[in-house]
């Protein structure tokens, strides 16, 4: 069992702030990124860097939460953050890919195919920085189980919680509870720690599975409808149980753990393996 798993079966849980956050939260969204920087071959990295505003010192995850910062800026791209469902555990792109307009593709599977069709076209109009910093951020929210939640409950953030002893919502406790109660107890508030954790999961614990993450058949597109369509099942599982006013202790935060360590680790696989599509090479900067 790798380190990362093996930490939170030995140590107990406590209380976690709570403050406000959308998607991952920036230390999820920054770790999707840090992992899939570590997958990239080198002429992806390359290209990779030469598309970074220069307030990114050069690393992509410094700008795996611009898009949630853009929100406001840009009120069309809210709708792009995620992929409700009626609550039948599926994702259904014709049925589930629009806003609240009706206006269809105006959701973060979507907006994948979008940002990546931009990046891979010279001649589109978008800006290529901004798409990159689009895809990046969207790839990492549709790995994130509630942002294909319950159309009803608009993914968990109606139905208020508590989580130990701080009030918080369900959306919420997935987004960022989680991440900030495992990096209090297990990672000492370093969130490099965390990181090479999963890395070493991936090596380890998921090495048979990483491979499985990374392959996409389509030519056309991306496959983010698969990658929603595994949210929207681990949704399900994630409303188990959880009724307004639920307090939610350690039962459920060691069960939310494992999946949400594992769903960062495929978010950055399988945005390393995009970015490897669109600006070529094979040689994996395998990470240690």
């Amino acid at each position: 069992m790798g380190a990362l798993l093996l930490l939170h079966v030995l140590l107990v849980a406590v209380a976690a702030r709570a403050p406000a956050a959308q998607a991952w939260g920036k230390e999820g969204h920054y770790m999707v990124c840090k992992i899939a920087e570590s997958f990239l071959t080198e002429q992806a990295s390359t290209a990779v860097k030469n598309l970074l505003p220069g307030w990114a010192g050069g690393d992509l995850a410094e700008t795996c939460s611009w898009a949630d910062q853009q929100r406001f800026r840009y009120r069309w791209s809210s709708p792009l953050h995620f992929a409700d469902t009626p609550g039948d555990c599926k994702f259904d792109y014709a049925r589930d890919c629009h806003n609240t307009k009706g206006e269809k593709d105006m959701c973060v599977v979507g907006a994948i195919n979008n940002y990546t069709a931009a990046l891979k076209d010279s001649s589109s109009p978008y800006d290529p920085t901004e798409s990159l910093m689009f895809l990046a951020h969207f790839v990492g929210d549709v790995h994130q189980p509630l942002h294909c939640g319950h159309t009803e409950d608009l993914g968990g953030n109606t139905i208020i919680v508590h989580w130990y002893r701080r009030k918080s919502n369900l959306h919420h406790v997935w987004d960022v509870n989680v991440i900030e109660t495992a990096m209090k107890d297990f990672y000492d508030n370093d969130l490099s720690t965390m990181i090479q954790a999963i890395q070493q999961n991936i090596t380890e614990e998921w090495a048979n599975e990483e491979k499985q993450w990374e392959t996409c058949r389509s030519r056309t597109k991306t496959c983010a409808d698969k990658y929603a369509e595994e949210s929207a099942k681990l949704a399900c599982k994630a409303y188990e149980g959880v009724e307004q006013d639920s307090t939610l202790e350690d039962d459920y935060f060691f069960a939310a753990l494992p999946v949400v360590q594992k769903r960062i680790a495929q978010g950055g696989v399988r945005l390393a393996a995009i970015l490897n599509k669109l600006f070529g090479g094979n040689s994996k900067l395998q990470s240690s």
